[in-house]
């Protein structure tokens, strides 16, 4: 391999762009793919999620990579998540003996024998107590919202037969019967632990709710925002069903995977992490261990900490070039900034964190962000404005919320287009101006109570 492809080749790694290292080397001749070449697009592979692939590639290999410390370490990694926990330990163990210098080996190694000792563990609980003889009385968290967004009525075998013929997969037995006792949902115990870090947490997964067998229902599995939804939209891997949604707003969610099973076996479940390049994260090895595996978010309860970071956040924290940019050009209000930090700081005391959802400090933000962004451009459009809106707040690297649901904020702009405060001129969107001068006199009085308080920020 030429020094210059091996310059490249690492830049682009510390850059993280292992699809350009892929396709680069998917297109060299199989003649010039020597060792060091094949094993580059093995760590590609591996970091874009193509585990098998990798396997493939590193096993070609396998004669000269057996006294190499990093090959070792690769494809352990590779079985890591293809769930061959026993090859992947071995391959760890082999690493270290090696003499890696990788810290990343050992808490891999350790990650692999915690699952195999909680799935031992979690076949003892249930032979102990089969999943259909326990008591799920208490399982369920009674809220209007619940009934609203989730809980469809009972399945009936033609409605699990056409939702089965639709994701093209067959359904775990004992998820079906569970959604028989009551069909989605919000369950008290929202939180699973880990063997490895997420970009949800050090060592759990939290879920909002478990989408039941059906159509009607936003997070149903064929609903507005249910499997289909999220894998044809949000580009999540065809490995099987998109189970449960995930407090990050679509920005990891937890699946059924049916890899190792094929599509009418009994599936694991799995974390599937959108911020990681869809990384998939072993839970459980059913749905029925998954079910009696969830714990109570108290065992991990961080509320305090994180509302301190978000109130910080909302106070300090840079807005995005957009939003500062559209602070900048608004006009009737002198310190819009230190207004919407006020706003925001409210949402977190109410919440406990920093998130815009259906409530009426939400909506205010809502019609802020609007009218900024209508302020400052001409003849905007619901497409344009609902493109640009996500880098407003939404995805800013300081002053953001991290994700969002684009239904609230869909929701939010047909409310204010029915209730006549944004109107819709051959597609132009704009508030009217009753609408906007009561916007603006509410702005007006917060600023005024900030200014009492002398709790201006400098723009």
């Amino acid at each position: 391999m030429s020094k210059e492809l091996l310059d490249k080749l690492e830049s682009w790694y510390d850059e993280g762009q292992h699809d350009q290292i892929a396709e680069t080397i998917e297109q060299l001749p199989e003649s010039e793919r020597d060792y060091e070449i094949v094993s580059h697009y093995g760590r590609a592979l591996n970091n874009l999620g193509r585990y098998g692939e990798a396997l493939q590639q590193l096993l070609s290999i396998e004669q000269q990579g057996r006294q190499d410390p990093v090959w070792q370490w690769r494809i352990g990694y590779a079985y890591f998540f293809l769930q061959q926990w026993e090859k992947a330990v071995a391959a760890f163990e082999q690493a270290e003996k090696l003499g890696s210098d990788n810290e990343a080996v050992q808490e891999f190694k350790e990650a692999c024998r915690d699952i195999m000792e909680r799935q031992a563990e979690a076949i003892k609980e249930m032979e102990r107590v089969p999943f259909r003889e326990r008591d799920f009385s208490q399982f369920w968290e009674r809220s209007d919202y619940a009934d609203k967004s989730y809980v469809e009525a009972p399945p009936t075998d033609e409605t699990i037969a056409s939702i089965e013929e639709e994701l093209g997969y067959k359904l775990p037995a004992d998820y079906i019967w569970l959604m028989q006792q009551q069909n989605g949902g919000i369950p008290v115990n929202t939180c699973f632990p880990t063997a490895i870090p997420t970009s949800w947490a050090e060592d759990h997964v939290a879920i909002t709710g478990i989408m039941g067998i059906g159509r009607e229902k936003m997070y149903s599995l064929c609903g507005e925002l249910g499997s289909k939804f999220m894998q044809e939209e949000w580009g999540y891997p065809d490995i099987g069903v998109v189970l449960c949604d995930c407090p990050s707003a679509g920005h990891d969610v937890i699946m059924l995977d049916y890899r190792a099973c094929g599509r009418d076996g009994e599936p694991a479940v799995v974390h599937v992490d959108q911020e990681a390049n869809y990384r998939i994260t072993f839970l459980a090895p059913s749905f029925a261990t998954f079910i009696v595996g969830l714990v109570n978010e108290e065992a991990f309860d961080t509320s305090e900490q994180d509302m301190l970071e978000d109130l910080n956040k909302v106070k300090n924290a840079q807005f995005s070039p957009l939003l500062q940019s559209l602070c900048e050009k608004a006009e009737g209000i002198n310190q819009i900034e230190a207004v919407i930090r006020n706003i925001c700081t409210r949402i977190v005391e109410d919440k406990g964190h920093f998130s815009l959802h259906a409530d009426e400090l939400s909506a205010l933000m809502y019609d802020v962000q609007f009218w900024l962004y209508t302020g400052a451009n001409q003849e905007v459009t619901r497409e344009q404005y609902l493109a640009d809106y996500k880098e407003i707040i939404v995805f800013a690297k300081g002053f953001g919320t991290g994700g969002y649901a684009p239904a609230f904020i869909t929701d939010w702009l047909d409310d204010r287009i029915g209730q006549g405060e944004i109107v819709n001129d051959g597609g132009v969107l704009s508030l009217t101006a009753e609408a906007a001068e009561r916007l603006i006199n509410k702005l007006a009085a917060i600023e005024s109570e900030l200014e009492d308080q002398g709790e201006f920020v400098r723009r």
